[in-house]
Order: C-alpha cells, then structure tokens, then sequence
C-alpha cells in the first residue's frame, strides 16, 4: 500500500498502471489532488513534486528580473546624463 506524502491517503494504483510505472514518473493523488512522484516501485512509493513550485519560482524570478532590470536601465540613462553634464563642465573651465 503507498500513501501520499502530502496527505497520508491510500493511493490507489491499479494492476496495468503497476506494470508500466517508472522511477519519477508524475501521479495524482486522488485525495487532496497533489501531484506526486514515483519514488520507489518494491514497495510502491511516492513523493511530492516539488518540480511545479521551481516553475513557478523561476516565473516569478524573470518577471521580478525584468522588472528591476528596467529600473536599473533607467539607473544607468540617469547616470549618463549625468557624466555628460559633467564632461560640459570641463570643457567650459
């Protein structure tokens, strides 16, 4: 018998998916709707899959990135406009 690893329900796995399952192979606990790997086939176990939280990690990574890398364009432009004035000023003296 497995059991979720996030809940501890039975999970239900019936003969032919037995066969053809495989070391990390994805499944869903029909409890709480987890999505679980398959972490060991004698005996029968799961873990959770932690590969969805990294997608949504890494998404929320690049649109923060993106966001402060627009910012510290912006920075630089500043920064520019900056040395200009000062290269003026060394020209004038």
């Amino acid at each position: 018998m497995a059991t979720c690893p996030e809940c501890d329900a039975e999970v239900i796995v019936e003969e032919d998916d037995l066969e053809e399952m495989e070391l990390g192979d994805p499944w869903d606990c029909a409890a709480c709707g987890s999505r679980l790997r398959v972490a060991g086939l004698e005996p029968l176990e799961f873990e959770g899959d932690d590969e969805d939280d990294d997608d949504e990690e890494e998404e929320d990574g690049e649109e923060k990135s993106g966001e402060e890398g627009a910012e510290d364009e912006a920075d630089v432009d500043d920064l520019d406009e900056d040395d200009d004035k000062d290269d003026d000023k060394d020209w004038d003296e």
